[in-house]
């Protein structure tokens, strides 16, 4: 690799790793929880969205179980993504024994939250130290093929070997079992067998040092691709500089594809990355709208080895704000096997964008996308501008002894400490 394509420092490759891509909820959720019932010692658990729906119950039945049996378990939600929980939702689960938090709990305005910005996006679990889950699936309902047009289609992966320890260390830090800032050091990582022949690794976005390394390896991947890119993203409207690797890639030869939403779950989503098409189109980049259902996956691969799959998205919000995380996986089958899954995709559920006939309205939207490109390069620099208070995570006791009006409860707890 090139002294310019030298991956950020946060991250290194680990070997010896084993990885099953899990295709929405149907794959997913009874992995997840089945190994939260045959949990002896821990589970970790971080979602952007919990339901009190079916799913959110099994998850809740699930996490009693084994808090009910000695396990330790560590939950902790958005604020903005899992607004609604009811009370007792929350109760059982503490008076179980589950170290329940919520990341910057917000208050409301007239019924609107104002929480918007910052989310604590990232989906990962990780169960005795040694098998971990990370993705894009929430614990929601509309995950499931059965909620109807608007179940969403999303990926996730089944992680085992040494990766997870970064996963395990990453989940303690964030999630610290003690109540104040400092009460104990970092955990230290476990070293764990190989469970396989795949290399990976495990890379983060927050907002303090680590704000551009999920971008940056999707750029690094993209100025080494020599064959072929795909890239299926829900929500697609990155920076200029991610634009133009994708564009020097295509006319270098490379198949660049690029899955996005044809049915979305928010129409301005379909709006924003269409003001792109032109551009990408027209340098030789080929664009997949899914149609049968809104497309919420995170997932890419380039040419026959690298692939990844996260919670993040390719828009300002993911790559400038949120808490994200991402595992980067270099293994020939894994490629194969996700490559297969979105090429059926793009066969049988996608329709071709076609390049814009020319027509007197042509310069018109070239200007509008030059000028759109600029607004882009510059977000993440006025995106510093915004209000940055520093997120909380909130003990789940704490929020119901302030809403009963300083009631006694049993076992203090201290005020919410910052997000680190």
């Amino acid at each position: 690799m090139s002294r310019r394509a030298r991956p950020p420092r946060s991250s290194r490759w680990v070997e010896g790793n084993d990885f099953e891509l899990l295709e929405n909820g149907e794959a997913f959720f009874p992995r997840v929880f089945a190994a939260i019932e045959a949990a002896q010692r821990e589970v970790w658990l971080e979602t952007f969205i919990l339901f009190d729906d079916k799913v959110g119950r099994e998850l809740h039945a699930v996490l009693l179980g084994a808090a009910r049996r000695g396990v330790a378990v560590h939950v902790l939600v958005d604020g903005f993504g899992s607004p609604d929980l009811p009370e007792h939702y929350i109760d059982e689960l503490v008076e179980a024994g589950v170290e329940f938090r919520t990341f910057d709990p917000g208050p409301s305005l007239f019924g609107r939250r104002l929480n918007v910005l910052r989310r604590m996006h990232r989906k990962i679990v990780v169960v005795d130290g040694t098998l971990g889950f990370i993705g894009g699936i929430n614990y929601s309902a509309d995950h499931l093929a059965d909620f109807g047009p608007e179940a969403k289609q999303d990926y996730a992966v089944q992680v085992r070997g040494p990766i997870v320890a970064q996963m395990h260390h990453f989940v303690q830090t964030a999630i610290d079992t003690d109540r104040g800032r400092g009460a104990r050091q970092a955990p230290a990582f476990v070293n764990l067998s190989p469970h396989g022949s795949a290399g990976a690794m495990f890379v983060t976005r927050d907002n303090h040092r680590h704000q551009t390394d999920i971008e940056r390896h999707y750029r690094i991947a993209l100025r080494a691709a020599r064959q072929r890119v795909v890239i299926a993203n829900a929500y697609f409207f990155p920076g200029y500089r991610f634009i133009r690797e994708m564009r020097r890639a295509a006319k270098r030869g490379v198949d660049v594809r690029l899955i996005l939403q044809g049915q979305p779950d928010m129409p301005i989503v379909r709006t924003a990355a269409s003001m792109l098409y032109e551009h990408l189109l027209r340098g030789k980049v080929r664009i997949y709208e899914y149609c049968d259902r809104p497309l919420h996956g995170k997932v890419a691969l380039v040419d026959d080895e690298w692939s990844t799959v996260g919670s993040s998205n390719l828009d300002p919000l993911s790559l400038a704000l949120n808490l994200e995380a991402n595992v980067i996986i270099r293994d020939r089958a894994f490629n194969a096997h996700l490559h297969q899954r979105l090429s059926v995709l793009m066969e049988e559920s996608c329709r071709t964008v076609e390049v814009p006939a020319k027509s007197r309205w042509a310069r018109l939207r070239l200007l509008r996308s030059y000028c759109l490109f600029h607004v882009m390069r510059w977000f993440p620099t006025w995106a510093g501008w915004l209000p940055r208070h520093e997120p909380v995570i909130t003990v789940a006791e704490a929020v119901r002894t302030a809403a009963a009006g300083e009631r006694n409860v049993s076992g203090a707890t201290s005020a919410p400490r910052p997000m680190v």
